[in-house]
């Protein structure tokens, strides 16, 4: 009887597959962790992009004006830096795994609001999206901040640098995975459809995040080898309040939560380190946001390229800019690894990435459009291949204060979001051309360069405050 050597051969090695690879993730719980971290994430900036996406048919139903939609999108903006502390607090006072969950329900049904606020009439309806944004950018405040604190739970420091570049480059994906496909949903069923769908995605990635996210202390398919390398590596294992010491910890439950202190506060912006820190994130928040707002009306109004090609054209400096972000983090783990000091680790992707990123202002000098292309995605690669802001966050905050710290220093790379647009359309308007504009954030990326120079020194842990 002749065999068939698919049933001999072909389903042994496929379940051997399975099998090794059901090992491998047993032992290595804390990539599920920035799995889940990566997934939430893309929704939050996604949602952010179904409101740039949805801009112009919106304003068009409910005949609102440039300014007044203007004012509709900085209402993130604003809420977004207004609760930058009290996110810390909420972080420090509730622990990470429930005001992140709260915060992904929050702005997933503010998210799905937006649809419905056209069936409350046009003059109401304006005004409440405008709230429901507000809120939306209140919701999504403790995110990064929560991000840096169960890295710092769940990862050793030779690690750390790339679990912070994974979250980080959500930005990146949200921007290269989403926006094609919620245009597409917009032109088809209608801008409302955009939101709406976004909600319901946000909703199930809320549920899922609340059933799987856990801290490693309470994790029951943690094991004890993985747990011996979190801890020996720096890593808290708790995700709530700890205590002073590397790896020392204690249960949420068993200490006295910590409140907003005016003093921890203060203390925190008269560290030199953490205010160098937060400094130079202010500064490469600056090349995002220019990315982000700018680089179409770049290739449209200053180089004269049709809309729909600059669209696509804008896409490859947002899929460099992912490339560049996983690479930096894994290049500074490998040189933990490799025995390198954890300020070497940090600052020598940052350095280098920091350089690439003022190459832009070389744009200003070629008139090729495939050059200026390729020298903005060498820009883009390099804003984030240095964007090692919260890996640095993880390893550098008081473990008392490590929500409080990393909202302060998310609050900084906020405020840039509202700068930087001001800055630059002023630069524009005055100068009747982006050249200043390319100078003002080529120089923001070597005054990074300089903060981390010239303010940090040293990259270690700081006292507890």
């Amino acid at each position: 009887m002749n065999v068939d050597p698919t049933h001999t051969f072909e389903r042994p090695v496929a379940t051997g597959i399975i099998a090794r690879s059901r090992k491998f993730m047993a032992q290595r719980v804390r990539y599920e962790v920035i799995g889940l971290i990566f997934f939430v994430m893309t929704i939050n900036l996604a949602d952010r992009a179904a409101m740039s996406i949805s801009g112009t048919p919106m304003s068009a139903e409910l005949h609102l004006n440039h300014l007044q939609l203007g004012w509709i999108f900085s209402s993130f903006a604003w809420a977004y830096v207004l609760f930058q502390l009290a996110g810390g607090w909420a972080l420090d006072r509730f622990g990470a795994k429930r005001t992140y969950t709260c915060a992904i329900f929050l702005w997933s049904f503010c998210t799905a609001g937006v649809g419905f606020a056209p069936f409350f009439g046009q003059q109401v309806a304006s005004s409440l999206i405008f709230v429901l944004i507000f809120l939306i950018g209140m919701a999504a405040a403790p995110c990064y901040p929560a991000n840096a604190k169960i890295v710092s739970a769940w990862f050793p420091a030779t690690e750390r640098g790339t679990a912070s570049a994974i979250f980080n480059a959500t930005q990146y994906f949200a921007a290269a995975a989403f926006t094609p496909a919620l245009a597409l949903l917009a032109a088809n069923l209608g801008w409302r459809s955009v939101f709406f769908a976004m909600g319901a995605i946000g909703i199930v990635a809320g549920a899922l995040f609340g059933l799987r996210l856990k801290a490693p202390l309470d994790h029951p398919r943690l094991t004890q080898e993985e747990r011996e390398l979190i801890e020996a590596g720096g890593g808290t294992l708790s995700m709530d309040d700890v205590r002073a010491g590397g790896g020392s910890h204690v249960c949420a439950d068993s200490t006295p939560r910590p409140g907003f202190s005016i003093g921890t506060f203060v203390h925190l912006l008269r560290n030199r380190v953490l205010l160098g820190i937060s400094l130079a994130q202010y500064c490469i928040s600056t090349l995002s946001f220019f990315f982000i707002m700018w680089v179409p009306v770049y290739l449209v109004q200053e180089r004269h390229i049709p809309l729909l090609r600059a669209g696509i054209l804008a896409s490859i400096p947002a899929v460099c800019g992912f490339s560049g972000g996983i690479l930096g983090g894994m290049l500074s783990d490998l040189l933990l690894r490799h025995g390198r000091s954890l300020t070497v680790a940090r600052k020598i992707p940052i350095y280098v990435g920091m350089l690439m990123a003022s190459s832009i202002m070389a744009c200003n000098y070629v008139h090729a459009d495939w050059l200026v292309v390729a020298i903005m995605a060498l820009a883009f690669f390099g804003k984030g291949f240095g964007a090692l802001g919260w890996a640095v966050i993880a390893d550098t905050s008081p473990v008392n204060a490590a929500g409080l710290n990393a909202s302060v220093f998310n609050t900084f790379s906020s405020l840039s979001g509202i700068t930087t647009p001001i800055a630059i359309g002023f630069i524009v308007h005055t100068m009747h051309s982006f050249n200043g504009a390319l100078v003002f954030v080529g120089v923001h990326a070597l005054l990074a360069v300089a903060s981390y120079a010239l303010m940090v020194g040293t990259i270690r842990r700081v006292d507890p405050v």
